[in-house]
């Protein structure tokens, strides 16, 4: 089949699924795209015919937000699906390694086809081009090697045939995923090559399930049987592995309290009777009282970020053993754990099974109620209304109105608070990034969860320090009909490093939003959201 290499990879694309438990998606369910010299010839041509293939195209204001809303598009979909980007060459390109970064720091499925520099060199420099005099080879698009789980640039059309492959493994592997690269030049994407036909047949890719080893399982359980106070962290893994029901079964069955991180709230119901809440530097009174005495801390699907681990001084038993369960064998080992290399929901349910009737002292089961019912105690006065107008009581009110929708968020003070204060019923009803905790993320990611979950209610929790950086994409849900709740914290400035700099003993330098004289600066929010579309 003669097609030039832009067509070849659209018509792939549009024939590859992902698979788990005999649920398939399309992995790539999309095209989100900024055209420009550099991508249009090619792939802006081959999108366009694309559309009969079952590849609708989404055209952004920015290139960077587009792999967020990507990336919020994998994040709600458990990692089964996401969208491929593409970008012109130079600065297009670029603006998407931010989204790289945060993907790949995250673990989360995004493919990014950034376009590049002429192959053949004959029109260099062309507009746009980084010139290196002792590199012909270079290209800015080499930034994205530090942050792509897997990168490849396309000098020959017979490369796709390897590539591809290999860039939907990355996507499809729990354990590797977060950004695939393939950098795309010009004049190859429009080169034409006769490409094998089964090349383009149906594709299945099957998420795998690792079971742990026999050995690791079985000293595990010697490990949690020889516990007194044991505390499971409950991390992103659980959700991307649909792991919540398994690990309710194992904490019911054997007394275990259950802490969350931000990746992981929502794992167990917030009114779960073992759900300890939040951990860590932003975490309740109940979960860091217990994780300061535990004797055993079994870390599921995190990878104890400090946030979680209040840069490591949490646990304070001089006692404390780890266990790591994860999929991926460099998180499982962090804390010098004991790992389980293993899928979240295998090993759950291979630990609740091999620990027979064993079960947590009743004393500290009590201990467990006791603090839960003082920490939901705190959280109810901290959602009351209080002398002025908060932004705990903001969360309230919108959480109480609107208790089944998904709430987004990235940066600032707001991930700290909706930790502690959104009380979220599902797995997919809280959705903040906060491994790379880019400012610019939430309305991007409204966009994404939208398109995912079009039947759900969605809110947009943001400060005016990240809608400054990043609100163009109003107009992006506006043109496509994806509608979202913005609720907008007008905090003047960048309060949360603000209040970092008062408690190093600084005045005020650099982070409110304020004139040269000091005088804050009035900006109408509403009326600018308003000519954006909103």
């Amino acid at each position: 089949m003669r097609l030039t290499v832009a067509q070849a990879l659209v018509r792939y694309l549009a024939v590859q699924y992902a698979e788990r438990d005999g649920e398939r998606r399309r992995l790539i369910q999309g095209v989100f795209g900024i055209f420009g010299h550099g991508n249009l010839p090619g792939l802006g041509e081959a999108l366009l015919r694309g559309r009969e293939l079952g590849l609708p195209f989404y055209r952004f204001q920015n290139e960077q937000a587009m792999v967020h809303a990507a990336m919020a598009y994998a994040k709600h979909t458990e990692r089964l699906s996401t969208f491929a980007c593409t970008s012109s060459i130079g600065p297009g390109a670029t603006n998407m390694v931010t989204g790289a970064a945060a993907a790949t720091i995250n673990r989360l499925p995004v493919l990014l086809l950034p376009a590049d520099y002429f192959a053949n060199r004959l029109p260099d420099p062309v507009l746009q081009q980084l010139e290196h005099p002792l590199d012909f080879d270079a290209s800015v698009n080499d930034a994205f090697r530090p942050v792509s789980r897997f990168f490849a640039r396309i000098t020959r059309p017979e490369q796709l045939l390897t590539a591809l492959p290999q860039a939907m493994r990355v996507l499809t592997d729990p354990a590797e995923t977060g950004a695939v690269t393939l950098a795309l030049p010009e004049d190859v994407q429009t080169e034409a090559y006769d490409w094998p036909e089964e090349f383009f047949a149906p594709r299945v890719w099957r998420v795998r399930r690792p079971p742990p080893e026999t050995e690791a399982l079985r000293e595990a359980v010697r490990l949690i049987r020889g516990a007194q106070r044991p505390l499971i962290v409950a991390g992103g893994g659980v959700r991307y592995s649909g792991a919540s029901r398994a690990l309710s079964l194992l904490a019911e069955g054997h007394g275990l309290p259950v802490a969350e991180t931000q990746a992981g709230k929502g794992a167990l119901p917030w009114n779960h009777p073992l759900n300890v809440g939040p951990i860590g530097a932003s975490g309740g009174l109940a979960a860091n009282r217990l994780a300061q005495d535990a004797d055993l801390v079994l870390a599921v699907g995190t990878r104890l970020g400090d946030f979680a681990t209040a840069s490591k001084t949490l646990f304070r038993n001089p006692e404390v053993r780890f266990l790591g369960l994860n999929v991926a064998s460099a998180d499982a080992h962090k804390m010098g754990a004991l790992a389980l290399v293993a899928d979240a929901q295998e090993g759950l349910a291979a630990l609740d099974g091999a620990l027979g009737d064993w079960s947590t002292p009743r004393a500290y089961r009590d201990e467990v109620a006791r603090l839960k019912a003082e920490w939901e105690g705190e959280v109810d006065r901290l959602r009351g209304p209080g002398a002025s107008f908060s932004q705990a009581e903001v969360i309230a009110l919108v959480n109480e109105s609107m208790p089944d929708a998904v709430a987004i968020n990235a940066a600032g003070s707001m991930p700290g608070d909706l930790l502690k204060l959104w009380r979220t019923r599902d797995p997919r009803g809280y959705h903040v990034e906060y491994g790379y905790s880019t400012m610019g993320y939430e309305i991007p990611a409204g966009i994404g969860v939208r398109l995912a979950d079009p039947d759900r209610e969605v809110v947009v929790f943001i400060g005016d320090g990240s809608y400054l950086m990043m609100n163009s994409e109003l107009v992006t849900a506006r043109a496509y009909g994806l509608s979202f709740l913005v609720v907008l914290v007008e905090n003047r400035g960048f309060q949360s490093i603000h209040g970092l700099q008062r408690s190093l003993g600084s005045p005020e330098f650099g982070n409110e939003l304020k004139d040269r004289e000091g005088r804050a600066l009035a900006v109408d929010f509403a009326s600018h959201a308003r000519a954006l579309g909103a």
